[in-house]
């Protein structure tokens, strides 16, 4: 019997080995969504996958939505010039790139060899009308770049859009939400919201659309049968005056969970203390006698159920000062709980979704993005370019991490124990979530932090009863000498 030569032998292994090599991609088959599933939380780990070095991804402008990682590709728009770039994920190499006529926040998102993307920007034509210029939705051949086709829109298509079963949804800037044919484009259905939706990317469940809404008020948190293309319910917002149209709702076990600013109010003098110092309480309580205080937004979190729209539970982040765009933190929910940060109260907050019982809260800076959660750790990006990693059960901090520039207002992905987040420095961060446990990189300049109950009461109300106790004092002494002088 003759001897098979080795290298024959190699050749034959490697042939029957390459289905199973070409099988193992780096990112989940599809990405249909914003943030890859209901509960906004995209995390994809696959058993024998490493996590990636820590390296960046160089684009050309702002990024402001998620990154996209499908297969062994990421996908990722620029703010300003919409650019859209293809990055072969392990080497970086650009493999494509491309141009909406508008701005892009939305996600490239991707089904079946074909990514589709939102675009437009955020100025009114009038009160019913946001988004000024060329708005609409394309579609990309995810291999090469080029356009499939285009439908343009009559308001911004800032929300990610939403691929089901071969349609692609997308709310948009002129108060409706269009239904899409998948393959060309072409219009199957414009729904009526009457609400303009701003960056609150739709999220399907069971059959129905899930949306916020803004102007005309009231503002209006919107649920879309898609099977006979009309609203199921609607629940408006009387005190909501920003936000809600800005935040893409989570979902999980019937319960979705968004975010808005109502009416401006005066901060309680504890809050006050906290974010300026005891001075500025003493202003305001001199404000206060003459009915001139200072007002701020208040951050409120909702929970509604999917069936009927009732509230069903409510409760406020906090009073604090406004932040331009992005002004209402978008929440996420990993394992029974809902994890945000806001912006106005500048911490991260952890609450039970079945209850609405607020777990913990965490003192940091001004944050937007909706954060992402693996392990049992949940990471927070914020403002300042720093990926957090917290205990999700107590709130402990683990690990914190600087990257670069102002992190995308859309939040990070972890894929395969590698934490990917956009920034506004024009980057694309990636490194293993262990780098971001194990680190303690420091803040150039402090941070504020949450002063103790003990110190208000010793710091605001402790010199007042100082002066008075010594005016008291001053005031005995004086009657008692004079009545030493009449003796």
């Amino acid at each position: 019997m003759k001897k098979i030569p080795f290298y024959i032998l190699v050749i034959l292994l490697t042939t029957i080995s390459a289905p199973s090599l070409a099988g193992a991609t780096y990112g989940p088959e599809e990405w249909l969504e914003y943030r890859l599933n209901d509960e906004n939380n995209p995390v994809s780990n696959q058993e024998g996958v490493d996590p990636l070095s820590s390296t960046t991804f160089q684009t050309g402008d702002e990024i402001r939505s998620t990154p996209v990682v499908v297969q062994d590709r990421m996908f990722t728009g620029n703010h300003n010039t919409g650019e859209l770039f293809a990055f072969d994920i392990h080497t970086g190499e650009q493999l494509w790139k491309n141009k909406a006529p508008n701005w892009v926040h939305s996600e490239m998102i991707y089904h079946d060899g074909t990514v589709y993307v939102g675009y437009g920007n955020r100025f009114f034509q009038d009160s019913a009308l946001r988004g000024t210029e060329e708005s609409g939705v394309m579609a990309f051949n995810a291999e090469n770049g080029e356009v499939k086709w285009k439908h343009i829109t009559d308001g911004e298509v800032m929300p990610t859009p939403l691929f089901h079963d071969g349609y692609v949804y997308a709310a948009t800037g002129d108060t409706h939400l269009y239904k899409l044919d998948a393959k060309t484009g072409k219009e199957a259905a414009k729904i009526k919201l009457g609400s303009v939706v701003s960056m609150s990317s739709p999220n399907y469940s069971n059959g129905n659309i899930y949306v916020g809404g803004g102007g005309p008020k009231p503002y209006t948190f919107y649920s879309v049968n898609i099977e006979n293309e009309s609203i199921e319910w609607k629940t408006e917002f009387e005190d909501v005056y920003a936000g809600l149209d800005d935040v893409p709702p989570a979902i999980s076990d019937q319960i979705a969970v968004t975010t808005a600013l109502e009416n401006p109010k005066p901060m309680k003098y504890r809050e006050v203390y906290n974010q300026f110092g005891v001075v500025d309480v003493y202003k305001e309580m001199f404000k206060s006698l003459v009915g001139e205080r200072e007002t701020h937004p208040e951050h409120m979190i909702y929970a509604l159920d999917t069936e009927t729209g009732e509230v069903l539970w409510e409760d406020s982040l906090g009073i604090g000062e406004m932040v331009k765009n992005n002004k209402s933190g978008a929440p996420m929910i990993y394992d029974g709980k809902v994890f945000l940060g806001s912006p106005i109260t500048q911490k991260f907050y952890a609450y039970n979704l079945k209850t609405g019982e607020r777990l913990w809260d965490f003192k940091n800076t001004v944050m937007k993005a909706p954060p992402v959660a693996s392990d049992g750790t949940v990471y927070f990006s914020n403002a300042k370019g720093f990926v957090h990693a917290m205990d999700a059960e107590s709130g402990e901090e683990i690990g914190r991490k600087e990257l670069g520039g102002t992190l995308a207002p859309s939040g990070p992905v972890i894929m395969n124990d590698t934490l990917i987040v956009g920034s506004q420095d024009s980057k694309v961060y990636a490194l293993p979530t262990e780098e971001i446990r194990n680190s303690q990189d420091e803040y150039k300049e402090e941070l504020p932090i949450e002063k103790s109950q003990l110190s208000y009461f010793s710091f605001v109300f402790g010199p007042p009863v100082i002066l008075l106790l010594a005016i008291v004092f001053i005031i005995i002494a004086l009657q008692r000498k004079s009545k030493g002088l009449r003796n």
